[in-house]
């Protein structure tokens, strides 16, 4: 890992060599020199990384050079910041006395460095009696990333882990019981890694138990249970609010959330899993908020403490979870070393199955052990590659007690760390700053790596950006099972969020520490300060359990300050940027204030790369942000207006830009001709007018990946149309016309040249000719994944032009017709996995004919009042998995349910969905 951090300070100053040159210019010898010791230091580290153990003497040679580095890295950073301070001074005082200061300050910069580099040098002669020859994996062979092929990820969380078929019956049998009774709680008991959540999920997602209860929902407690967050999970899933009830239901207190949830759920039939929780004291509370329901509701615990689900329920013995046979671990070691395999352990020689079968006996049974020790071995092709791992984990583990499991797959978890390659390391360690069972998203990650600078720019090309770098980085750790597949994107074959089991978490922030990576500071109930002092770590996480932090004290080398938390339930600001000036990650929340004027301080964190601001109400940014020359991502979330100056447009490292109103949808932030970035790969929401048109401003984003536009006028659809079908890496567009004028319709025929989109969103002023006899969605460009059409009014149904796109997955349709008559045929929608209707409120009559829709597996139907009946053909439409109906008229509720054993008159036609919702 010290080689991975040495690796990062090096590539940061070959960065600042190359963009801060003008600033390093009369220093520029001494940082070059600087930056050669530090690569010597580097290739020696890369070799102790790949030696699980040190004498003390290496130890601490190694933490000498990290904790060179860092200094070297500080010297430089602030050279530069006070190199641009002198840059920016005006007056004729200032400019003579800075002559002065800026003699002082280079002789201070030479003899920093000439420190630095004579202690490395004094380190380097001991480094020689220390070689250590590599057998891991070189470190440019993970990058040959034009040759590898896109995979496609598995959604199941780790299903084949064992079968749990005993255990699933015994859980599914007790949770449909039906006990007449308030509280009864079934508990899955067992230690960290066993299966509990897997087992739970399986349960969940059972078809029995999905057709059983009326309302499902799933929420994670951990050690640190949050009541108030628990019981909003709960509660916005079984009333499904609009944006407007949700910040009401947001600002109720405790008390009052527990009313609301006990009203809503006491005419149901409910399952509610909380998942992980530690202490009786946390169930005694929320409880209260659970009532009886209808006959035979339940709560799910997974527990490690079997006191807690005594406590919790003495009527229901627990299912505790025991660990593997020898014959289930070896059956799943090999599932996991030899994935493209089918045969499992028929596949492999009896010199493997041995050694494989002595490896695996030191998991302990244990299915989250088993799953990582196969991830690292199927990295190791070769029986000798296999001997070499075996006599090293061997070694390791004859010190410990016979009987210490837990010790025992610790040191496997720990193995697999240091087996990763020396630029993967910190990366993983970085997912212990997420809370646990954290969804956590691919982009944001992978944004956030790259701020923090684990992703080399020198390994950027025309063909590869360090976006795809961080997508490869995070399929190695997926393959080796150091990461789940959580939730997979819009296409079906990638990433949109993951997670880390608890166990490889615990590795993560103790390793961090270790290594001086990251600290997370948890904020204690009656805490609304945070104090922060220079002693602690350059990357610190914030886990608040307030609803304000208040960040105080002086930390000058804090790299990066995260808030991985609900944004909706925490304030957090800052009282003096200055205090943090090396700043490269920071975010900033403010929800009790008319207008927020982002203070001007923030321009003097020249360091930045990652901005994230979110205000409730209006922001105002300052001019001083147009001095964030390093800036790299920029997130902002407002809620009624927002003032961006020009300069912000400039700046030319600017990747992202997502700049979002928290509303249905509205004004974008005006485009300037002066934003003339071409590194642009993110850019929502812009207002475009006729100079962006006449100076085709478009066409400088060659790199532009996703796009959202804002129209005040309809005329300029099309020609911005034409132009987007220029931009030949551009996979995402939202286009929203503001123009409420009737005097002309919209044409959309260059859509049809955009071959290259594959996720496309248009939203309000989309008005149809309804005497034309050609669709407007006619031109809809045929490679079309995903399409959101939101509050177009059209007169025309637009089933007939939709159903053609072959390739189209997932159909958002909110407010986009206002006929009464939709007609789904036969043969059409041949990929249409997910369809959401929401406001059609003049729909009466919906006909999907048999052969349509064959592969869809959800369906949402919301505010379709005049509908009167569900269509015949859904009864074909085997593969549907889940329904969800929200605000449908009684009649049409009748019709679908089963009321005191009697069947609605079209419950026919819905029977064979796995799970229906009516709210």
């Amino acid at each position: 890992m010290a080689g991975a951090i040495v690796s990062l300070v090096v590539e940061r100053i070959s960065d600042l060599l190359i963009h801060e040159a003008l600033f390093l210019k009369d220093v520029k010898d001494q940082v070059e020199s600087l930056k050669y010791e530090l690569k010597r230091m580097q290739c020696f580290l890369e070799n102790v990384d790949r030696k699980p153990e040190q004498d003390e003497r290496l130890h601490n040679l190694v933490s000498q050079i990290r904790d060179l580095s860092c200094d070297a890295e500080d010297a430089i950073d602030s050279f530069i910041l006070e190199a641009a301070h002198q840059r920016d001074s005006h007056g004729i005082v200032k400019r003579f006395t800075s002559i002065f200061t800026k003699l002082d300050h280079l002789h201070k910069i030479r003899v920093q460095v000439k420190a630095i580099q004579t202690k490395l040098q004094d380190i380097s002669k001991n480094l020689p009696a220390y070689e250590i020859p590599g057998d891991g994996e070189d470190s440019s062979s993970i990058l040959k990333l034009q040759q590898r092929l896109r995979r496609t990820y598995s959604h199941v969380e780790e299903e084949d882990v064992v079968s749990l078929e005993v255990s699933t019956k015994e859980v599914m049998t007790k949770l449909m019981t039906e006990e007449d009774r308030a509280h009864a709680v079934v508990s899955i008991v067992g230690m960290g890694g066993i299966g509990k959540t897997t087992l739970a999920r399986k349960v969940y997602n059972h078809v029995d138990v999905r057709r059983h209860f009326d309302f499902l929902a799933w929420v994670y407690i951990s050690q640190q249970c949050k009541q108030i967050e628990v019981l909003l999970s709960v509660l916005m899933k079984v009333l499904s609010p609009s944006k407007d009830e949700k910040e009401l239901i947001e600002k109720l207190d405790e008390s009052k959330l527990m009313k609301r949830l006990f009203d809503a759920l006491k005419e149901k039939r409910y399952l509610v899993v909380l998942d992980d929780i530690w202490r009786s004291e946390d169930w005694d509370i929320l409880k209260l908020a659970f009532p009886r329901g209808r006959m035979g509701s339940k709560i799910l615990f997974t527990t490690r403490n079997r006191n807690v689900a005594f406590d919790a329920d003495p009527c229901n013995t627990p299912i505790e979870l025991s660990v593997l046979t020898d014959d289930e671990s070896w059956n799943l070691l090999c599932r996991k070393a030899f994935p493209r395999s089918k045969m499992g352990s028929q596949c492999c020689s009896e010199e493997f199955e041995k050694l494989g079968k002595e490896m695996v006996k030191n998991c302990g049974g244990l299915p989250l052990a088993i799953v990582v020790l196969g991830g690292l071995l199927a990295r190791k092709q070769s029986l000798a590659q296999w001997e070499m791992f075996y006599e090293n984990i061997h070694g390791h583990l004859k010190g410990l007690p016979h009987q210490d499991k837990n010790g025992a797959v610790n040191r496997i978890l720990v193995s697999s760390y240091n087996d990763l390659p020396y630029p993967l390391k910190p990366c993983f360690l970085y997912l212990g700053h997420y809370p646990k069972d954290w969804e956590i998203s691919k982009n944001e990650l992978i944004r956030l790596w790259i701020a923090e600078g684990f992703i080399s720019p020198s390994l950027e090309s025309k063909e590869i950006s360090m976006e795809d770098v961080g997508e490869h980085f995070l399929e190695q750790l997926i393959d080796r099972s150091l990461v789940q597949v959580s939730r997979q994107g819009y296409t079906g074959t990638d990433v949109k969020t993951c997670r880390v089991n608890d166990l490889l978490r615990d590795l993560c922030i103790k390793k961090a520490k270790e290594e001086k990576l990251l600290e997370i500071i948890q904020q204690s109930s009656a805490q609304f300060d945070v104090t922060l002092v220079e002693p602690m770590l350059r990357i610190i996480s914030i886990h608040p359990r307030e609803g304000k932090v208040h960040l105080k004290g002086e930390h000058p080398k804090l790299r990066s300050l995260l808030l991985p938390q609900n944004e909706t339930l925490v304030e957090f600001c800052i009282s003096n940027c200055k205090s943090f000036k090396f700043l490269r990650v920071l975010t900033l929340l403010k929800r009790n204030v008319e207008k927020w004027h982002v203070s001007n301080e923030i321009g003097d964190l020249l360091h930045l790369r990652y901005l994230k601001l979110e205000c409730w109400n209006e922001m105002i940014l300052p001019q001083s942000i147009g001095r964030l020359k390093s800036l790299y991502t920029l997130y902002i979330k407002y809620h009624t207006d927002i003032v961006i100056p020009d300069v912000v447009f400039k700046l030319e490292r600017l990747r992202h830009i997502v700049i979002k109103r928290i509303a249905l949808f509205g004004r974008g932030f005006r485009l300037r001709l002066g934003f003339t970035s071409k590194n642009i790969e993110t850019l929502k929401y812009i207002m475009v007018d006729e100079k962006s048109i006449e100076n085709n401003v478009v066409l400088r984003w060659t790199n532009i990946q996703s796009l959202g536009i804002v129209f005040t006028r309809a005329e300029y659809v099309k020609p911005i149309l034409i132009l987007l079908t220029k931009l030949q890496r551009l996979g995402s567009v939202s286009l929203e016309v503001l123009d409420d004028s009737n005097l002309s319709y919209l044409d959309l025929e260059p859509l049809s040249w955009c071959h290259h989109l594959s996720k496309l969103r248009l939203a309000g002023g989309i008005k149809d000719d309804p005497h034309s006899s050609c669709h407007i969605l006619k031109f809809l460009p045929p490679n079309i994944v995903k399409l959101t059409l939101f509050w177009c009014r059209m007169s025309q149904d637009p089933m007939g032009v939709l159903e053609k796109l072959c390739h189209l997955r997932i159909l958002y349709l909110e407010g986009v017709y206002n006929g009464s008559k939709m007609m789904c045929s036969a043969n059409g929608f041949r990929q249409l996995d997910s369809l959401q209707m929401i406001g059609l409120e003049e729909l009466e009559e919906w006909e999907i004919e048999k052969g349509a829709m064959p592969c869809l597996r959800r369906l949402e139907l919301a505010d379709v009042d005049s509908l009167g009946m569900l269509p015949e053909g859904l009864r074909f439409i085997t593969t549907l998995q889940e329904m969800i109906l929200t605000n449908i008229s009684s009649s049409l509720k009748e019709r679908i349910k089963v009321i005191d054993g009697r069947e609605g008159e079209d419950f026919y036609k819905v029977c064979h969905i796995l799970s229906i919702h009516i709210f």
